[in-house]
């Protein structure tokens, strides 16, 4: 059994999430330093992971678009906190991703301390959405994220990307495995999300998520 068996999300939920994601959905800014964050004056979800966890693609399918967040087969591509507005309700901000990425070491670096400056620092902050790639399970790079989440009281919740590579009984037991990775980290959501960007498996629950996270606020 998966945790999309589960049935944890009630019709209605399910359909609050449709109809927030049924709207417009459209770029507000690039932001490379966090003076130049836009104002905190509503929810924001964000979106981390690694380098080539399938991120740009999550994006595009939970908003209906094709090129919302580029997607690129060269890892690092997404280099500042991108921001787009959900109608008027809510912002998603496309990280950049972590671990390895084709960029001079110094970008790398100062991508970095961006990251754990915004997750320590942004008070409109209601989740982290933390992307692990189905394939490989935690890696230590995921890791030190979840210490620092862990360590500013920021709530992650873990998204299983690519879940259509997997076979059935590898899939089962890297989700076992991350359950249990996950169950003593103090920020840690317990229920973990599986997602497929091209099945669109597990996008309709991440949009109940997030709607139910707005309604919260």
């Amino acid at each position: 059994m998966t945790d999309l068996d589960l049935d944890i999300y009630s019709p209605a939920q399910f359909e609050a999430g449709r109809k927030l994601f049924a709207g417009n959905c459209d770029f507000v800014t690039s932001v490379a330093d966090l003076q130049q964050l836009p104002p905190a004056e509503r929810v924001e979800v964000a979106f981390a992971g690694r380098s080539n966890v399938g991120k740009s693609s999550l994006l595009n399918a939970l908003t209906n678009r094709k090129t919302l967040a580029r997607t690129s087969n060269t890892p690092g591509r997404t280099q500042m906190l991108n921001y787009f507005a959900l109608g008027d309700a809510v912002y998603l901000v496309d990280m950049p991703g972590y671990g390895y990425a084709r960029a001079p070491k110094e970008k790398v670096r100062d991508w970095t301390r961006l990251s754990r400056n915004y997750l320590a620092g942004r008070v409109s902050l209601a989740r982290v959405f933390l992307l692990i790639d189905s394939r490989h399970g935690l890696k230590d790079s995921d890791s030190e994220v979840m210490d620092l989440l862990d360590e500013t009281a920021v709530i992650y919740q873990c998204i299983l990307t690519k879940t259509d590579k997997p076979k059935g009984g590898d899939m089962d037991a890297v989700r076992e495995k991350l359950t249990g990775q996950i169950s003593k980290r103090p920020a840690a959501h317990p229920a973990i999300i599986s997602t497929s960007s091209a099945k669109m498996t597990g996008i309709n629950h991440l949009r109940a998520e997030i709607a139910i996270l707005i309604d919260g606020h």
